[in-house]
């Protein structure tokens, strides 16, 4: 049996718990979380393409941010689910390339997207002369495919280094879905070079947009601080404040899981980490763009009175 284990493509998830009385928990906890981030997600993105106040290039963005939410939770929760309630932990070596490369490469385009949602941000508050100019629907969709494009390559490079490597022994994956750093600890190969690209390419892709980030709110806080109007103040910042918070969710758990060295690595810590970005963030980012953004709320209750209309 050991050694049937041992030559099989299969991976095992070990999942979030291994305690049988929080199994059924878990799951509708988790159900739900899931039915709400497609349902929450899904709505942003039809509001979005149904009123016509939105059509802007923030909005733009967001329905990016929307859809990238709604396709990496589907990438690794459909999995945890299916572990939790069948009981079933085994995964093909193609699946787990496949849901590597995806969750990879959605979460990588979000890294940049949320960079870019904050350089259109600098130029709305700081720069509106301008920002019409700049942000046209060309060049919106040129900045959105870029953060596709990196997210993609970003992916491509870590997958294919990673399933290069040589597996051993039982492939007991202790995590929630194939990623990285569990991947890495089950090599026999040296995973230097790994950790290297993984360090490097999360230095471009992970901090370099956070630190753009800083800098535009930087300029935007000093710009605002300007505005003489209270009304005036509190319009510029109730724009920008639905996207800071996401950012903050979102970079404060993403980077920490990696962007840092392999040996400071923990799984048991790092999979609650993990849940915050890959979990819970996608679905509060439709209720943190609601409740703070008057356009989206008042484009919603618009909708809403009109389907309600006979």
């Amino acid at each position: 049996m050991g050694e049937n284990l041992t030559i099989s493509t299969d991976f095992l998830i070990m999942g979030l718990s291994d305690l049988p009385d929080l199994k059924v928990f878990l799951f509708c906890v988790l159900l739900l979380i899931y039915v709400l981030t497609l349902t929450g997600n899904m709505a942003i993105i039809l509001v979005l393409q149904m009123d016509q106040s939105l059509h802007r290039p923030m909005y733009f963005f967001l329905g990016n941010l929307a859809f990238l939410d709604i396709c990496y939770t589907s990438t690794t929760m459909p999995k945890m689910l299916q572990i939790l309630i069948v009981k079933e932990k085994a995964i093909t070596f193609i699946g787990c390339v496949t849901q590597l490369y995806l969750f990879l490469a959605f979460v990588g385009t979000e890294c940049v997207l949320l960079g870019i949602m904050s350089y259109d941000r600098f130029l709305a508050i700081c720069n509106p002369l301008r920002y019409m100019v700049i942000m046209n629907f060309k060049d919106c969709a040129k900045f959105a495919s870029a953060s596709w494009l990196c997210g993609l390559v970003n992916s491509i490079i870590h997958t294919v280094s990673t399933f290069r490597l040589h597996f051993c022994g039982i492939k007991k994956i202790k995590y929630y879905f194939c990623d990285i750093p569990p991947l890495l600890s089950l090599s026999c190969d040296n995973t230097i070079i790994n950790e290297a690209l993984l360090l490097s390419i999360g230095v471009f892709i992970g901090w370099t947009p956070f630190l753009s980030i800083i800098i535009s709110y930087i300029y935007i806080i000093v710009t605002i601080m300007k505005i003489k109007s209270n009304e005036g103040r509190q319009k510029a910042f109730s724009t920008c404040a639905s996207h800071l918070t996401v950012v903050i969710l979102y970079y404060g758990s993403a980077i920490s899981n990696y962007v840092r060295p392999i040996s400071t690595y923990s799984l048991g810590k790092d999979r609650v980490i993990s849940v915050l970005y890959s979990v819970v963030t996608p679905m509060l980012n439709p209720i943190i763009y609601t409740l703070n953004n008057h356009d989206v709320k008042n484009a919603i209750s618009r909708q809403i009175i009109h389907r309600g209309k006979p």
